[in-house]
């Protein structure tokens, strides 16, 4: 299967092939219904069935005008056609807002804006921060990703885990809006989740098992961002 399209020059948005495949049968329509529709109505020569079977097979992923003219043919909102959004630019897709709808909610200019969603370097401030969590209706786990603070957050979150953690509960309260008393919590749980793997280690005596241990430790070092928002989400503070 050849499929001919002009090369996107925008990074393609998260795409959810199962539910466009889905979409499309619940409206009855074959592959080549939906490449007559973006042709005719988006403006798309290039669309043809084979186009579409890509899509839907994963093969290939719409671009983000691809992705809203597909998500007007299958009548859906583009937010039912991506996956979970990760940056800036697919949580903006995902609503259906134009960079200049939100740019305008935020009381930042446009050009400003567009350079920041490209980059993934958000600039704002905290009131703005607070402006685009409620335009795109972000999850605080979301806000933190979208405006670039969640590596700073790890390797604060990673030192708290080895070391005392009492030391970095005021450094992760300036890169996390929670209340001292939950940051407490939270990080004296991980702490012990993690301390306790380790102490595993050194009580095998560095055998099979205790290798296993270690790499549990890792394992929970990489991933210690999803662990700290999960014990958030857990907790009974």
């Amino acid at each position: 299967m050849r499929v001919h399209r002009p090369q996107a020059q925008q990074p393609t948005p998260p795409f959810n092939a199962l539910a466009a495949r889905r979409l499309r049968a619940a409206l009855g329509m074959g592959p080549e219904h939906v490449a007559y529709g973006l042709r005719a109505s988006y403006g798309l020569p290039y669309a043809t069935p084979d186009l579409v079977i890509a899509w839907e097979h994963g093969i290939t992923v719409p671009s983000s005008p691809e992705l809203t003219a597909l998500a007007g043919v299958l009548w859906c909102s583009a937010g039912e056609l991506i996956g979970a959004p990760r940056t800036l630019r697919e949580h903006r897709v995902a609503r259906d807002l134009a960079p200049e709808d939100v740019a305008a909610a935020l009381g930042i200019g446009l050009p400003a804006y567009e350079r920041m969603e490209e980059s993934g370097n958000w600039r704002g401030s905290e009131r703005q921060s607070a402006a685009l969590a409620e335009v795109l209706d972000l999850s605080l786990p979301d806000l933190i990703t979208v405006t670039g603070r969640d590596g700073r957050l790890g390797d604060l979150l990673r030192s708290a885990v080895t070391t005392r953690w009492q030391a970095y509960v005021r450094p992760v309260a300036k890169v996390v809006p929670l209340e001292r008393g939950l940051l407490e919590v939270v990080l004296e749980e991980l702490h012990t989740h993690y301390q306790g793997r380790m102490t595993a280690t050194l009580n095998w005596g560095g055998g099979p098992a205790a290798t296993g241990s270690g790499e549990s430790g890792r394992e929970f070092l990489d991933r210690v961002v999803d662990h700290f928002w999960t014990a958030v989400r857990g907790s009974t503070y």
